[in-house]
């Protein structure tokens, strides 16, 4: 077995008197929206006074900040879509989508060599579920997630394929409109029939089945409204058998069974099977890397469960695997760039532990995996150059292994210590992905693609160039550049930077053709790897993270710095753009030095951290970003938080802000709140946008079409807003 940590995701009462008709007038496509009035909430955080302006946008339910949302929205989408070059930026993504016949996602293989995949065709807005014997074997359509979408007002999508180890049965989770609230069906693969239960509230699911197919693990929420501040604490871990009634399931994993744990409310469980060591493994989840983990025979699952601890945070475990009879754990213990131990399994030592890959001073090992050959593993050099080692159980020198071609990713997967078998997933900036078997006794790969090939001839002269930026504190940020070959350097050229820079998360390089166009148009990809990710290893993350996070902006910076000290863009032409967390990124940064940037584009982005911990997901992410509870950290949420950083009068950059009302992940409000005070406060005449997308969450199960337009929302209003000329408005809101 090797289980990865599930990084789960980072989210009132104040109503306030206003003015009705201020705020909720008619506002037609074009018309700018009256800006949200304020009304100031001042509360004490260690120590300082933080007055709040728009603390009243925490209630979601208000008719009158709904009313605000949907006005927003509408004017917001009006200028978008009127953006010349948008229409052109879709039609060229949807060309690039008729290239490939099928795209086909989410493989696992079973023990019988059955293959379980989600495969979407041109024709496709989502993954269907397929099925297929071996690679060459005949492949059969399982599962429609459009006939439930039929059925209902959602749009439903495949999240989460779990068949079991002899692939006769298989556990689908399906959730609607981005909420990520899976349902679990089961489905007998031999009839295709649906057993007739449906589990609902599993947003965490991850169906671990028994050996012998006949019950299934699973993690599931207590009942409540969706946006609840509550909705995500307590879930517990039940087992159920297929065709029983899911209200009789046994509860086996949670703080009420044992209470002994000291779980936290906000902490997740999960119990997973594992068929090789014949153990049951309980974990503690929450965003902090360092798992914590208990064990118990399996026999012991049909009676009381005598949970011993295997792994706890001082540990410093990341991930682990196991056999018949040794504990192999990732760590970076005196290790930064992580190495990997063995112990036994039943009497572990990690002090103790012998040292099979040791760490590499010059690269992070970023992955590893067992088979009956040995372990497999991959050595990444500053997040964009990966190679791929191989070392067998007896020896004591690892072999590296000659990839099909120079990749800046590579994506490990094998079906465990008892099988030979090993694939690999590589792919670079400006390289598709594809995906090889390689084959140990003569040292070659065979190509085992699924996906159908595609050519973009549109790419062939991309130059990616990797350097190092001296950041403010003389720390060297490794800048990925992606630009036409042709393109010169004259201050001039449209730039647009990405970056995240948390949870130890590596921007690895990715192949997305949609994306790519903005080099088409001449432009220039800068994908910056700040601190707070994991390109460096561990000390990288924990130098972006809590009292040490205005790194990671300050990176960001640096390397817009660089780019102009260079002549490869200037500020009139350099737009920022990042997601989620890394919100807190590219809103710090534009907080901060303002005159660097003509856009920031924040997407369903972290904009108000200092009240996290008053969202449904946020209490599991103190570790990462903090608690009020301690004065330091405390003062380091204030720090961070973009929201609190906005002054009056200051000449901001345009900005798009983007919320997705059933994102379980980052509330619609945290973004809202942004978007109202940055339209009050900018001195400039530059278009501050908030779009909510009410048929959205955080982006996760999008459909393709949706995919296209939020990309090309972000692609235009860039271009616009840095001068490019096929983008400009006529007549300028």
């Amino acid at each position: 077995m090797k289980k990865a940590v599930l990084l789960v995701f980072f989210s009132c009462l104040f109503l306030p008197l206003f003015s009705k008709t201020a705020f909720v007038e008619e506002t037609l496509p074009g018309e700018k929206p009256f800006l949200a009035p304020e009304k100031i909430v001042e509360e004490e955080y260690c120590g300082n006074m933080i007055a709040d302006p728009y603390r009243y946008m925490e209630n979601l339910k208000d008719p009158l900040v709904q009313q605000w949302f949907r006005t927003q929205a509408k004017y917001a989408k009006s200028i978008v879509e009127s953006i010349p070059g948008r229409k052109s930026l879709i039609e060229k993504m949807q060309d690039f989508d008729s290239r490939k016949s099928s795209k086909v996602y989410n493989l696992v293989i079973t023990d019988n060599d059955r293959y379980f995949y989600l495969k979407r065709t041109p024709s496709d807005e989502t993954g269907k579920l397929y099925y297929r014997d071996g690679y060459k074997g005949n492949e059969l359509l399982l599962f429609d997630p459009s006939g439930l979408s039929e059925k209902s007002s959602g749009t439903y999508v495949v999240s989460n394929v779990s068949p079991t180890d002899d692939g006769s049965k298989v556990a689908i989770s399906v959730a609607a409109d981005g909420s990520e609230d899976d349902i679990v069906m089961i489905l007998n693969v031999e009839t295709g029939k649906l057993y007739p239960e449906i589990i609902d509230r599993c947003r965490f699911a991850s169906p671990s089945w028994l050996p012998d197919g006949s019950a299934f693990l699973y993690n599931r929420l207590q009942r409540d409204e969706q946006h609840h501040i509550d909705i995500q604490k307590n879930s517990k871990v039940y087992l159920h058998k297929p065709g029983s009634d899911p209200s009789t399931d046994r509860e086996i994993f949670s703080s009420s069974t044992n209470p002994e744990m000291n779980i936290k409310p906000e902490d997740i469980p999960f119990v997973h099977y594992d068929k090789d060591s014949k153990h049951i493994y309980a974990f503690v989840q929450n965003v902090d890397r360092r798992l914590t983990v208990y064990y118990a025979p399996f026999t012991e699952l049909t009676d009381k469960i005598s949970w011993k601890p295997l792994l706890k945070p001082a540990d410093n475990v990341h991930d682990f695997a196991v056999t018949e009879s040794d504990l192999y754990v990732y760590t970076p213990e005196k290790a930064p760039n992580f190495k990997i131990l063995k112990t036994p399994l039943l009497r572990p030592d990690i002090k103790n532990a012998e040292t099979v890959v040791a760490e590499d001073p010059n690269a992070v090992l970023t992955s590893f995996s067992l088979t009956s050959n040995g372990i497999y593993y991959t050595l990444s050099k500053n997040g964009v150059e990966v190679e791929f080692y191989r070392k067998s159980f007896s020896d004591k020198k690892a072999k590296k292994i000659k990839l099909p071609f120079t990749a800046g990713t590579i994506h490990l997967s094998t079906k465990g210590f008892r099988f030979p078998d090993v694939w690999i997933v590589i792919s670079g900036w400006s390289s598709d992905y594809k995906r090889y078997r390689y084959n140990d006794m003569s040292d070659s790969f065979i190509y085992e693609t699924l996906s159908s090939p595609a050519e973009y001839p549109e790419f062939d002269n991309l130059v990616v160039k990797e350097v190092m930026v001296s950041s403010h504190d003389g720390v060297k940020v490794p800048l990925s550049l992606i630009y036409n070959k042709r393109l010169k350097k004259d201050g001039r050229n449209p730039l647009l930077f990405y970056g995240y820079g948390a949870y130890g998360k590596s921007l690895k390089p990715f192949f997305s053709p949609s994306f790519l166009l903005w080099t088409h148009k001449g432009g220039i990809i800068a994908v910056a790897h700040v601190r707070g990710g994991g390109e460096l290893g561990n000390a990288w993350h924990k130098a972006g993270m809590k009292t040490t996070k205005p790194n990671t902006w300050k990176d960001l910076i640096s390397s817009a710095e660089y780019v102009i000290e260079k002549k490869y863009s200037s500020p009139a032409h350099i737009a920022i753009n990042s997601a989620s967390a890394g919100g807190i990124l590219v809103g710090k940064a534009m907080t901060e030095r303002p005159d660097l940037f003509a856009a920031v584009i924040p997407q369903v982005g972290a904009m108000n951290p200092l009240r996290g911990e008053e969202t449904p997901n946020g209490p599991v992410n103190a570790p990462e970003f903090g608690t009020v509870k301690d004065s330091l950290e405390c003062l380091a949420l204030i720090e961070m938080d973009p929201y609190l950083s906005i002054r009056n009068g200051v000449n901001y950059p345009a900005a798009l802000i983007t919320a997705g009302i059933n994102d379980p992940r980052v509330i619609a409000w945290q973004p809202a709140k942004f978007a109202a005070r940055l339209q009050a406060a900018s001195a400039s005449s530059k278009p501050v946008l908030f779009y909510t997308d009410f048929q959205s969450g955080h982006g996760v199960g999008d459909t393709k079409t949706k995919q296209f337009e939020t990309l090309a929302d972000v692609l235009s209003f860039a271009f616009w807003q840095t001068g490019h000329k096929e983008f400009q408005l006529k007549n300028e809101p």
